[in-house]
């Protein structure tokens, strides 16, 4: 387990914590919920950061140019950053489950409610503040839009490394299947606020083995440390509590 879950980091009381297993027959469809909108643009990409936990690719949110609009969300959301989670072997390595079935990795795309709140640290510790859409990868064809990010994860190899990283459109990531699952949840890592409406897609997207073998080349340590392998970087399953899982289909 990653330093990051060795103590006990459950916020006191936390009745919607994430990531949680969907359970397919338990999710409700919902007729209100609306498709979900994605208008992003790619000049506003900035750098990719290893963060000593994964690798984050950040945006310039300070204006409306990558946004979110529409699905379960009563505001627009700008997009902060993506990020990915995987195992060190195909057999684990996704956040969310479903029917207690594990991807070897999952993409969380980090949006938050500007219409509402100043600054995105402000929005991360409110019940509305965030979206993050959640995307499964499984193992299959090669994904020419992800091989552009892999060819540049060399360049942070190292936590704490950083390299530019413009003009990319992560739609491209986004399966065209429009169904989803939605939930009230929270960040996977600290601080674990209870501020995200998750969306997750229902159909994961295909890369192949030497896409998600570049992920697992990437070091926790820094230059200079004893080096230790960017794997397992995923929180473990947390209960439901009495959450209602909504889907958007039948």
């Amino acid at each position: 387990v990653h330093p990051l879950w060795q103590s006990p980091l459950t916020i006191p009381g936390g009745t919607r914590q994430s990531p949680i297993n969907i359970q397919w027959r338990d999710s409700v469809y919902d007729p209100f919920l609306k498709p979900l909108k994605i208008s992003y643009d790619p000049a506003t990409c900035l750098h990719i950061w290893n963060n000593g936990y994964s690798f984050l690719v950040e945006f310039d949110d300070s204006t409306d140019r990558s946004i979110i609009v529409g699905g379960p969300l009563e505001n627009q959301y700008r997009l902060k950053q993506f990020h990915f989670h995987w195992g060190a072997i195909n057999e684990w390595g996704s956040e969310h489950t479903v029917d207690s079935k594990f991807y070897p990795a999952e993409l969380h795309l980090v949006h938050w409610n500007a219409v509402v709140y100043p600054t995105f640290e402000e929005a991360v510790m409110e019940g509305n503040g965030l979206a993050v859409i959640g995307v499964f990868l499984k193992l299959g064809a090669h994904h020419e839009g992800l091989q552009t990010l892999v060819d540049a994860l060399p360049a942070v190899k190292h936590k704490d490394t950083v390299v530019e990283f413009d003009v990319f459109d992560p739609s491209c990531l986004i399966p065209s299947c429009p169904d989803y699952w939605t939930y009230a949840g929270s960040l996977t890592t600290p601080p674990l606020t209870e501020s995200v409406t998750w969306i997750i897609k229902k159909q994961p997207i295909e890369v192949d083995d030497n896409q998600l073998e570049a992920f697992r080349m990437l070091l926790f340590t820094s230059d200079g440390e004893e080096e230790k392998r960017m794997v397992d970087n995923f929180r473990p399953l947390q209960p439901l509590m009495n959450r209602t899982v909504r889907s958007s289909f039948q």
